[in-house]
C-alpha cells in the first residue's frame, strides 16, 4: 500500500503540472454539457418564411397573421414575384414559401374553397416535417373559423374545408433521410479525420524529437505549415471520392448540381479543416492534448453545424457559434449541389466564409508556430 500510495501522489502530482490537459479534462465536459443543453432542441419554430401574396386582401392579411401567431413561421422577406419566392428557397434564404392567389379572398367571400400553396425546403426533412404539419393545422383551424359562423348564421353552405392549404415538399418530396444524411456523413468524414490527423502532425514531430531536424532546415514556418497540410488533400479527396460512391450507388443519392463545382468547393472545406487541425497542433504540446481540443472542436461540429439538429431551432447565441464552424457552410454547399442542383451564384456566401477560414487559421498557425523547440 505504500507502494502505491506513492504512486498515486506522483500521478497526481503529474496532473497538476499539466494544468492544460487538467483544464480540458475537467473544462470541456461542463462547458459541452452547459452549450448543448442549451443549443440542443428538435422543437423547431422561427422558421425563416417568404411571401408572395397576389391578393393584397384583409383575408390574406389575417391568414399570414395567423402564421405568424403559431410562432413556427418568421416572415422575413415579401415576394413581387413566384421567380422570386423560388430563388430565396434554393439560395437557403428561407425554409418556407407561401403563395396566396390573386382570387384568394373572392374565393372566401363566395363560400367557395380558396387554396394557398405552401413551399417547404425538404432538404432539411426536420424542419420540413414541421412546417408542414404546422400549416395544416393553420388551414384547419382557421376553416372551423368559418365553419362556425356559417353554422351560426343562415348564410350560404360552405364547402369542409374553406382554407385548402396545398403542401409542396421541393428537393426531397418523398423525405428520404439517406438524401439528408449522407451529404452531411461526409462532411464529418472530414472534419473527423482532417482535423485529428493534423492536430497531431506537429506534436508528434516534437514528441518523437524529429523536430530539431526541421529546425535546422532552411525551411520556413508557412512552408512547414503547407507541408503538412498539401499530402493530407489527397487524402480528403480519397475520402470524399469513397463516400459519394457510396452514397450514389447504395442509397441512391441523387447528383443533381455539378460535380467539379461539388469537387473543387469540398476543396475549400478539407484545406480550412487541415489548416483547423494544424492550429490545434501549434496549440498544445501532446498528442493527448491535440486529441482531446480536436474532439472539442468535432463535437460541436456535429451538434450546432446543422448535421442533426436544425439551426433554426437553436438560440440566437448557438447559432451565431455554429457560424464559427467551417462544417455548417460546407453542409449548405453540399446539400445545395446535392439536393436542389444550384451553381456558384447561389453559394458565393458559403464560399467566402470558407476563404475566411483558410486564411485566418493558416495565419493564426504561422504566427503561433516558432521555429524552435519549445
Amino acid at each position: 500500500m505504500r507502494r502505491l500510495w506513492a504512486l498515486l501522489i506522483k500521478e497526481f502530482i503529474q496532473m497538476k503540472r499539466d494544468r492544460l490537459t487538467f483544464g480540458m479534462m475537467v473544462g470541456i465536459p461542463i462547458i459541452q454539457l452547459m452549450v448543448f443543453g442549451f443549443a440542443i432542441n428538435t422543437d423547431v419554430k422561427h422558421l425563416p418564411t417568404i411571401v408572395f401574396d397576389q391578393s393584397l386582401q384583409q383575408e390574406g392579411r389575417d391568414l399570414l397573421s395567423a402564421f405568424e401567431a403559431s410562432g413556427y413561421f418568421n416572415i422575413k422577406y415579401v415576394a413581387g414575384s413566384y421567380q422570386e419566392v423560388a430563388d430565396h428557397i434554393e439560395q437557403g434564404k428561407t425554409k418556407v414559401g407561401i403563395i396566396i392567389p390573386p382570387d384568394f379572398t373572392e374565393n372566401i367571400k363566395h363560400n367557395r374553397s380558396a387554396s394557398v400553396q405552401v413551399i417547404v425546403d425538404a432538404s432539411d426533412s426536420m424542419a420540413a416535417s414541421t412546417a408542414i404539419s404546422t400549416a395544416q393545422i393553420i388551414g384547419q383551424m382557421k376553416s372551423q373559423e368559418i365553419l362556425v359562423k356559417q353554422m351560426q348564421g343562415a348564410g350560404a353552405k360552405v364547402p369542409a374545408n374553406p382554407y385548402d392549404i396545398r403542401i409542396r415538399p421541393w428537393y426531397n418530396p418523398d423525405f428520404i433521410s439517406a438524401y439528408y444524411m449522407v451529404p452531411g456523413i461526409m462532411g464529418i468524414i472530414l472534419t473527423m479525420t482532417m482535423v485529428m490527423i493534423t492536430s497531431m502532425a506537429i506534436v508528434r514531430e516534437r514528441e518523437r524529437g524529429t523536430l530539431e531536424q526541421l529546425i535546422v532546415t532552411p525551411l520556413k514556418p508557412h512552408e512547414l505549415m503547407l507541408g503538412k497540410i498539401i499530402p493530407y488533400i489527397f487524402v480528403g479527396y480519397v475520402q470524399a471520392t469513397v463516400a459519394l460512391l457510396v452514397g450514389i450507388l447504395v442509397f441512391d443519392l441523387p447528383i443533381r448540381g455539378s460535380i467539379g463545382l461539388l469537387y473543387g468547393l469540398t476543396s475549400l472545406f478539407i484545406i480550412a479543416s487541415l489548416a483547423l487541425g494544424v492550429l490545434i497542433s501549434t496549440l498544445t504540446k501532446t498528442q493527448m492534448q491535440a486529441m482531446q481540443l480536436s474532439f472539442f472542436i468535432f463535437l460541436p461540429s456535429v451538434l450546432l453545424s446543422g448535421f442533426m439538429f436544425p439551426r433554426e431551432a437553436m438560440p440566437t447565441l448557438f447559432y451565431y457559434i455554429g457560424m464559427l464552424l467551417p462544417l455548417t457552410f460546407y453542409l449548405e454547399i453540399m446539400r445545395g449541389i446535392i439536393l436542389k442542383g444550384i451553381g456558384i451564384n447561389f453559394l458565393w456566401s458559403q464560399v467566402f466564409a470558407l476563404i475566411v477560414f483558410i486564411v485566418a487559421l493558416l495565419t493564426a498557425s504561422i504566427l503561433k508556430f516558432q521555429k524552435k523547440i519549445a
